[in-house]
């Protein structure tokens, strides 16, 4: 029994040691970032009217990406979550493509179908939309990006759904759009509000993607970027700064939220 113990004493401690080494990799250099610098140069920086502009937009223009994969996603997810078709494991490989694709080839990818020579680019053109170098491109290539995080985790969220709430309240009357925002999106809010957490805060990093389809205007990534190539270290980190506060400020309000509402 003591042997066994000391077994699997040995198996935590040694995952423990292993964990935290990922850990510090994961936060040093964050709060080593944070932490060196001037609290004075934050603060200007904070109320440099372009930088405020790029964050603002950042979180819009994430936020506008988030709220179109939702009403297009969720249905998606359900439909994965509960029919089974042939080339079912096709559609969820390519769906899942853009978190693998390198961004910078996504942001190509988008640019020929949203620029102004292709046909969809076109055809918004026609209307008064176009999404190269503009606000709708920067959202077009955030939901590109993002949207696998939100179907993913619906689709889970679907899947532990017991099927026969659903043919119970089929049985009584209910139609099948009353199942279904009765019923199975109820049970499985919490796994699409976590869907929505991540395709946001992954919409509010993109870089890559976006500033191929639409440098300007800038968000913030674009913003660093462009700061640290034009005049260095000095002047892009205090915009790092503040986007690394403000989305970790964010997620752990949201994530803290989720949360609570599990445990309630």
């Amino acid at each position: 029994m003591e042997k066994q113990w000391l077994k699997s004493n040995k198996l935590t401690l040694t995952f423990i040691l292993l964990g935290a080494i990922i850990f510090l990799f994961i936060i040093v250099p964050l709060f080593r970032m944070i932490f060196a610098s001037d609290p004075g140069i934050l603060r200007e920086t904070l109320f440099d009217p372009e930088v405020t502009k790029a964050i603002l937009l950042t979180l819009w223009a994430a936020l506008i990406a988030t709220g179109i994969g939702f009403v297009l996603g969720v249905p998606l997810a359900y439909l994965l979550a509960r029919y089974e078709f042939r080339g079912k494991k096709i559609v969820e490989g390519l769906i899942d493509v853009p978190i693998v694709v390198p961004h910078t080839a996504a942001g190509i990818a988008l640019l020929f179908v949203f620029g102004r020579n292709f046909f969809m680019g076109s055809a918004f053109n026609s209307v008064g939309i176009q999404f190269v170098d503009s606000t709708a491109g920067i959202v077009v290539a955030m939901l590109f990006v993002s949207i696998p995080f939100l179907i993913d985790s619906a689709k889970e969220g679907f899947k532990k759904v017991d099927v026969r709430l659903e043919k119970v309240a089929r049985t009584l009357g209910a139609s099948s759009w009353q199942t279904f925002f009765r019923i199975s999106f109820p049970l499985a809010w919490r796994s699409i509000l976590s869907g929505n957490i991540m395709m946001w805060a992954r919409g509010i990093s993109e870089f890559g993607a976006v500033i191929i389809l639409a440098y300007h205007p800038m968000i913030a990534p674009t913003l660093i970027y462009e700061r640290f190539e034009t005049y260095g270290l000095t002047y892009s980190r205090p915009v790092a700064v503040l986007l690394i506060l403000i989305s970790l400020i964010i997620f752990v309000v949201l994530r803290t939220l989720v949360q609570r509402g599990k445990q309630r």
